[in-house]
């Protein structure tokens, strides 16, 4: 497994990774033996149908922020992968980012607006990681109603390819990975690996909501054969495509039934479950460690600024794995990885 990252500053403001918080946080994660980190900067749109992305200099990392924190993780020896994100301030998923298909004769005026707002946001990223010498850039995340426009995102990657010489993947979502005849075009394929693989517990099933028999153990041989069926997915389109592939996010919080529901973030009246988020970090190196067509992966996420003490640890049913067991187990594999 070439690639032992995870993701540090989803949601940072201006000024936050360089703050005195941001770099203990910072210090706490390359701790974990990882060699590589995304670092995820966040814009914005108004809505999923707004043609113009914009930077908020409050509420997105400035590039002094990506600078210091690029330069941070290499005076570390670690490997840094850039991912510029966006999200819609009206709450709507970016998944749902989507305008009309031209007709015959017209133009394909709505997306050609948003492509070239994004194209200029990403040209940008990509001027700084190719001067900071940044290993990978992300071109994109998560971001399936654009996925069909194939031209477009043909043109954009050949415009970054003129100004940044380093690796390129793009983060699809998990069940997605398929059916992108552009993927072609990057150096890995990549998606949000959210795979419900913990739907089953010893004595019963968990629903699709995430409730379920919380009082049995975690049945970590039955959340194994569910990430061997992945692989086995996975597999077979990376070797249609003929290259590796990356889980650029993949995470499981540390509440009751979140194996089930890995991607969720919305149910917090869940108990903590540590021993449930553990398994599943565990099971997936598992299965995936040694895996040849397995680059590697980037965990979501590590939080800007990290809580200090176990009892906070105990309290924090979110993605982190700071001081919980599911740290432990990931300082193991990677170590041994």
């Amino acid at each position: 497994m070439e690639i032992k990252g995870f993701t540090y500053g989803y949601n940072a403001k201006r000024g936050d990774w360089r703050s005195p918080e941001g770099v203990k946080s910072q210090d706490l994660l390359y701790e974990l033996g990882n060699n590589w980190v995304c670092l995820s900067v966040l814009n914005h749109q108004d809505k999923f149908y707004s043609t113009q992305i914009r930077f908020d200099f409050v509420r997105t990392p400035t590039d002094k922020d990506v600078e210091f924190a690029v330069e941070k993780a290499h005076s570390k020896g670690v490997k840094v992968c850039l991912k510029p994100m966006l999200n819609c301030d009206d709450h709507m998923w970016r998944a749902h980012i989507d305008f009309p298909d031209k007709n015959m004769g017209e133009t394909d005026g709505y997306w050609d607006e948003w492509f070239a707002s994004y194209t200029a946001f990403m040209v940008h990223y990509a001027e700084i990681a190719q001067d900071l010498g940044v290993e990978m850039l992300c071109i994109g995340c998560e971001m399936l109603g654009t996925e069909r426009k194939e031209s477009h995102w043909r043109e954009l990657i050949k415009t970054i390819r003129k100004i940044y010489t380093g690796k390129m993947v793009y983060n699809t979502n998990h069940g997605k990975e398929d059916g992108t005849p552009w993927f072609d075009e990057l150096d890995y394929l990549g998606t949000s690996a959210y795979y419900p693989v913990g739907q089953k517990r010893i004595g019963g099933t968990c629903s699709p909501d995430g409730s379920g028999d919380f009082d049995k153990p975690v049945d970590k041989a039955a959340m194994t054969a569910e990430w061997e069926k992945v692989r086995e997915r996975v597999n077979g389109i990376a070797d249609k495509l003929g290259k590796q592939y990356i889980f650029m996010e993949i995470g499981c919080r540390s509440a009751e039934g979140c194996s089930a529901m890995p991607w969720d973030f919305a149910h917090r009246d869940r108990s903590p479950a540590e021993d449930e988020q553990a398994a599943f970090y565990e099971t997936c190196l598992d299965v995936f460690g040694k895996e040849k067509r397995f680059a590697g992966v980037f965990w979501w996420d590590w939080s800007t600024f990290i809580y200090d003490t176990d009892a906070e640890a105990q309290k924090d049913i979110g993605f982190n794995i700071h001081r919980k067991k599911a740290e432990k187990v990931l300082k193991e594999k990677y170590a041994k990885s």
